[in-house]
């Protein structure tokens, strides 16, 4: 029953290779033991023919090449690899085979015969043999070896189109298994379709160029706004062998539709002019322009006559601005904004008018708020995937990608299987051969599903391939485009197809959005924290005299907070959230009030100066100064206020001295508390308080010093007229001639001379 159920679908096959078949039932056997045991049991014998013998394992077969991937009549097919003894005993008196057959029905079968690893009597073909064997004496443990096949397709034995597995194992022995038995299989597939058919599916195929976050908010402190990176990792992606250089250079080959996001394209062209890096607490001048200019040069040139789809501006997660922040204000506005910007971010550095009508939610997965978010900005079609809108009807075909979901918006879903392909380590050539093989395979399956039924299928492959995986799609893409059973279709025309009847068109329930996916969402706080942000960018710009040289790198910052790059990496996006909102408050306290000593008034009136300072390159204005006396009774300001306010505008780099009427009542102390407001009444920065001491000078005061000059004045007049009245005495006495003026000094002649008094004595008034 085991062997009808694997050529179910077949056309009869010759005598030979039935008799192939079934000589494959007993390959690896121990007879011995089995004439020991006896006969088994129905179900043991059921067990026996699905599970692989262990010692099936012992050799890992890499298939390293296969060419061509998908023979046609007349070819030879070579396969080579390696084989590599894992285990612990030497193998001897080894070959190597080709097992070919049976051919597989549907998508499914391909599925099964994918994930068996070890051989399995019964499910595997037997052995070509033949003159296409190669003998291996001796293979050590641990010990690898290179092997290659060559074997004319003619001699594969390949009947209808399809299809077939195809294996390469080693057959040998080693001191634990005295008999030939299979000690390593690896399995892939051959697609075969000899002749052309009219039947094609129509495949789209995404090619995405994104990248993480790699510019900063940080500009700068010159007039050219220099950009500053926070390291020069994209450099390495955009350099001759990196990721994005792989991605450039082998899609401009091929019939893909680019997906772009445009921050990539900004953050390169920054590059290609004078830009920095920041190392540790300071910046360096960046080296790489010539990198990123032949780079921007080769993808115009590689999306000139493409179609290019352009996501919003640093490919927001939409899931998570669904789960978690659309209820925090302003959240869906910064997603109408990157949407805007992204258009014109495209048409200017690449020259070409991209598409913007797509929304491409994480790993297609959605459900109705996603859908909502997605539609939000403009967007009116959704990259979805099968495993997220999954087929419920029971249709025995894959349908076409489009669909109608309500609403005016049309689900591209694009293929689980085909979209997975190329994921994991694709480093290793075994691995790449196997993807792409698997790949063909699949996509030959859907186009023998419904051979009447011409049908539309989207590849979205994973945001950020590596250079490995890049190399692995390209080389399963140019592979396809050398057949028969697809054509090329790009994203737009995919979205336009009819849709089909009966596929899917329900968008499943937000308990249906996958739990890995939804652990890796931005939290709540993330939001929370670019609303605060944004305040503060929105208070800061109504006072510069060129918001642009802040509201674009800060704009664009606030868009990468919540790019999809940072799913897995929820310490370095709260670091980067961290640093934007840091640098933009360094910025505001560029503008500030100098602090100020207490200020002595030693008058009824007197003048306050405050002095505001700009550090800025760019100047200042729509400001007031507003300086508030906390005592008006006994200190008021500008015409008996309270409350008294100036404008202000300062140049770039300057500072401005603010002047307040301040006038006294009463002596002592008062406080004042100085602070910015914009024009339209909010706060800007810290206020600042200091002390004004009044001493006053009141009318007693000045009443005494009246009487104090007053009494000089009269001291004053009675001296001089004293002075009169002693000269006046004197002219009286000389008869009314000048005085005597003798020419020597009587000479003191003692009590005995008659004079008593001396030639001092005062005449007495």
């Amino acid at each position: 029953m085991a062997e009808a159920a694997d050529f179910q679908g077949m056309n009869p096959s010759p005598a030979r290779r039935w008799l192939r078949r079934t000589a494959s039932l007993i390959v690896g056997v121990p007879m011995v033991a089995g004439l020991l045991a006896g006969p088994a049991a129905p179900s043991a014998q059921a067990e026996a023919a699905t599970k692989a013998p262990a010692g099936s394992r012992t050799v890992d077969v890499s298939l390293d090449t296969l060419a061509p991937s998908a023979p046609v009549e007349g070819d030879t097919l070579t396969v080579s690899g390696t084989l590599t003894n894992k285990g612990k005993k030497t193998v001897t008196d080894a070959e190597v085979d080709l097992r070919v057959g049976p051919r597989l029905s549907g998508r499914g079968a391909i599925d099964e015969a994918a994930k068996r690893t070890g051989y399995q009597p019964g499910s595997d073909p037997a052995k070509l043999g033949g003159s296409y064997t190669l003998k291996v004496p001796e293979l050590a443990s641990g010990v690898s070896q290179d092997f290659t096949l060559a074997v004319p397709v003619n001699k594969l034995d390949l009947d209808a189109e399809g299809v077939y597995q195809l294996g390469v194992s080693l057959t040998g022995r080693t001191a634990d298994y005295a008999y030939d038995q299979v000690l390593g299989i690896q399995r892939t597939f051959l697609p075969w379709q000899p002749e052309d058919t009219k039947s094609k599916t129509k495949l789209t195929f995404l090619w995405p160029l994104i990248a993480s976050a790699h510019l900063t908010a940080e500009t700068g402190s010159d007039e050219q706004q220099t950009p500053v990176f926070a390291n020069d990792d994209l450099a390495l992606e955009l350099a001759p062998g990196g990721r994005l250089e792989q991605l450039v250079s082998l899609g401009r080959q091929l019939p893909v539709t680019w997906v772009i996001d445009p921050d990539l394209l900004a953050s390169a062209d920054a590059m290609t002019k004078n830009y920095r890096v920041k190392v540790g607490d300071t910046t360096v001048a960046g080296t790489n322009q010539a990198i990123a200019k032949k780079w921007l040069t080769d993808l115009q040139a590689a999306v000139k006559d493409g179609k290019v789809v352009a996501l919003p501006f640093a490919d927001p997660d939409l899931a998570s601005i669904a789960h978690r922040g659309k209820n925090v204000s302003g959240a869906l506005s910064h997603l109408q904004t990157a949407t805007e910007v992204a258009g014109t971010t495209v048409e200017t550095v690449l020259h070409v008018k991209p598409s913007t009508d797509f929304a491409w939610p994480v790993d297609g997965a959605i459900d109705p708020s996603v859908v909502d978010v997605a539609t939000s900005a403009g967007a009116h079609k959704v990259i979805a995937r099968s495993d997220s809108l999954e087929e419920t009807g029971g249709l025995p075909y894959t349908p076409t990608s489009a669909r109608p979901i309500g609403g005016g918006t049309t689900a591209v879903v694009a293929d689980h299987r085909l979209s997975t392909a190329f994921t994991g380590d694709m480093s290793k050539a075994g691995a790449s051969t196997l993807a792409v093989q698997k790949f063909l395979a699949q996509t030959l399956a859907v186009t023998e599903q419904a051979p009447d039924n011409e049908r539309s299928i989207v590849v979205a492959p994973q945001r950020t391939p590596t250079a490995a995986q890049a190399q692995t799609m390209a080389r399963a893409l140019q592979a396809l485009t050398a057949e028969h059973w697809t054509q090329p279709l790009d994203l737009t025309a995919a979205a336009d197809q009819e849709p089909d009847a009966q596929a899917t068109t329900k968008v499943p329930r937000a308990s249906q959005y996958p739990k890995k996916l939804r652990s890796q969402e931005l939290p709540t706080q993330a939001f929370q924290d670019i609303r605060t942000t944004q305040n503060s960018l929105n208070s800061f710009q109504v006072i510069l005299t060129q918001p642009d040289r802040v509201v674009t790198p800060f704009g664009n910052a606030i868009n990468r907070s919540v790019s999809s790059s940072w799913r897995g990496r929820p310490l370095e996006a709260q670091r980067y959230r961290d640093a934007v909102h840091t640098y933009l408050q360094g910025l505001t306290t560029e503008v500030q009030l100098i602090t100020k000593t207490d200020v002595t008034l030693s008058g009824r009136s007197a003048t306050i100066p405050v002095t505001v300072q700009n550090k800025l390159v760019q100047g200042v204005d729509h400001l007031v100064l507003r300086l508030t006396s906390n005592n008006a009774t006994r200190l008021k300001l500008n015409d008996g206020k309270a409350v008294a306010q100036e404008p202000v505008e300062i140049a770039g780099g300057h500072s401005q001295s603010v002047k307040f009427d301040a006038s006294a009542n009463a002596n002592g102390q008062a406080q004042v508390t100085a602070r910015l407001f914009t024009t339209d009444g909010a706060p800007y920065g810290e206020e600042m308080t200091f002390t004004v001491k009044v001493s006053e000078v009141t009318p007693t005061v000045l009443l005494v010093i009246a009487g104090g000059l007053l009494l000089l004045v009269l001291a004053g007049i009675r001296m001089y007229t004293h002075r009169k009245r002693t000269v006046a005495g004197a002219v009286v006495d000389g008869d009314g001639g000048e005085p005597e003026q003798p020419s020597d000094p009587a000479p003191d002649t003692g009590p005995e001379s008659g004079n008593p008094s001396g030639p001092g004595e005062k005449v007495d008034r």
